[in-house]
């Protein structure tokens, strides 16, 4: 099912002419109501013949700038038609704050309907929506879009796992929507119920919100025999429904009529062709309450503008390979847990849990310790095959990277687990500097 055929399978010419009208609509927007947009615009000449083609002309948004200007410098909207308002919590400095204008929540909504017809939704569907309700907006996201679609909606939220497996028996939802790492702590939960996972009822999962592998959705289909789908989206733009895979599995969708997608050198800030990694750019044209121009995600992608398999001609970007702001710097390498998890998921006996450790030796030497959890198997053998094992995950892992590592192989749950985004990552090099000052 396509949400709106005249859009998600327009030619690229007309489609170009939409975006334009809409970009010169939103550059004469935000010059009018924004003064920090308008003296960026000034030393823009004649921005009133920019079109989608020289997008480039134009400058770029950072998350630096929202903070900067907490809490209301980049809203263009007065403030009484602001709606609605989230916040997400920062690791330092001021948080991130949107607000949304009543065209807005029908836009967020109308985008949201659109990513889960691509994912295979249809009207009347039951969807078990047990991504958090609140501040953050992956709940409150799918829950306007399944409204917009006609699905009738259990708004479970995040947590009460057990709950959620009764609700999942009793409802018989077909459409699941989580992050993928509570998809798979509510598999731990069940087989300790004794149920049987591949008898669920449900057929589609969308997951978001954290970065996972595709070696993480074969472990999610395998266990809940699902069609495992990936949501992408930020508060910043609006929230989930930026972007949605769908069955082909070849590339999320973006609605690039709403926000529009560029590919760019995250140093130089030059174009990307199609197939090369960059940093993903999204213009929202559309939005009142806080429209962003040419925002900088920090999100590692690639993009095709090929018409896909499912009909759809809007551009595709690839799942997030990483960050331009959360590699981790080893000694000199720059290194992304994607990286590790993919060679994980490549040895047999490893399980998709796993936490990074950074640390900073006395002699200033960074070190890197990958705790993995393997099958109970391990532990029950001899102890010489158990560091065997252990050797083979770190040659793996250390002729990948191309710095050496050490790995602590953990039984299986002994890792923390989490009902909303996995931490992948603990590193203690910040706090072991200060205490040494």
């Amino acid at each position: 099912m396509i949400w709106k055929s005249d859009i998600e399978q327009m030619e690229k010419e007309p489609l170009q002419e939409l975006q334009s009208e809409r970009l010169r609509s939103l550059l004469k927007y935000l010059s009018e109501s924004n003064a920090i947009y308008r003296e960026r615009l000034a030393e823009v000449s004649d921005i009133s013949g920019v079109d989608i083609q020289s997008i480039d002309r134009l400058p770029f948004t950072t998350k630096e700038d929202m903070r900067d200007t907490y809490p209301f410098g980049l809203f263009s909207s007065p403030e009484k038609d602001i709606l609605e308002l989230h916040v997400s919590s920062g690791t330092t400095g001021n948080p991130t704050l949107v607000g949304y204008t009543k065209e807005d929540l029908d836009i967020w909504a109308d985008a949201m309907a659109r990513s889960l017809a691509v994912a295979g939704a249809k009207p009347a569907d039951i969807i078990q929506i047990a991504y958090g309700y609140g501040l953050f907006t992956g709940g409150l996201g799918f829950h306007y879009g399944a409204l917009e679609m006609g699905l009738r909606i259990i708004p479970t939220s995040s947590g009460q796992t057990r709950r959620q497996l009764k609700i999942m028996q009793d409802f018989q939802p077909r459409i699941l929507a989580c992050t993928p790492s509570y998809a798979l702590y509510m598999a731990d939960e069940a087989r300790d119920l004794g149920l049987n996972t591949r008898e669920s009822s449900w057929e589609i999962g969308i997951f978001g919100a954290e970065p996972w592998s595709d070696s993480i959705r074969k472990e999610i289909e395998e266990v809940w025999n699902i069609t495992a789908l990936d949501v992408y989206g930020l508060s910043e733009i609006i929230g989930p429904g930026v972007a949605q895979e769908c069955p082909e599995k070849n590339g999320l969708h973006v609605y690039s009529d709403l926000f529009y997608p560029e590919v760019i050198d995250p140093d130089s800030g030059e174009q990307m062709p199609d197939g090369k990694p960059g940093e993903l750019v999204l213009t929202t044209l559309t939005k009142r309450g806080i429209p962003l121009l040419r925002y900088r995600t920090r999100d590692i992608v690639t993009i095709n503008h090929s018409r896909c398999g499912c009909g759809r001609t809007s551009p595709r970007i690839s799942k997030v390979l990483g960050r331009t702001d959360d590699m981790i710097v080893v000694r000199g390498i720059n290194v992304f847990p994607s990286q590790i998890e993919h060679v994980l998921m490549e040895i047999e006996g490893t399980q998709p849990h796993y936490q990074l450790v950074v640390d900073r030796q006395k002699n200033n030497m960074d070190s890197l310790e990958v705790l993995v959890e393997v099958e109970e198997r391990f532990f029950s053998d001899e102890i010489k095959q158990l560091r065997a094992f252990q050797e083979t995950v770190r040659e793996a892992i250390q002729s990948t990277l191309g710095v050496g590592v050490k790995v602590r192989l953990m039984e299986p749950r002994s890792l923390e687990r989490s009902q909303g985004k996995s931490k992948r990552v603990v590193d203690k090099r910040q706090f072991n500097q200060k205490e040494d000052q």
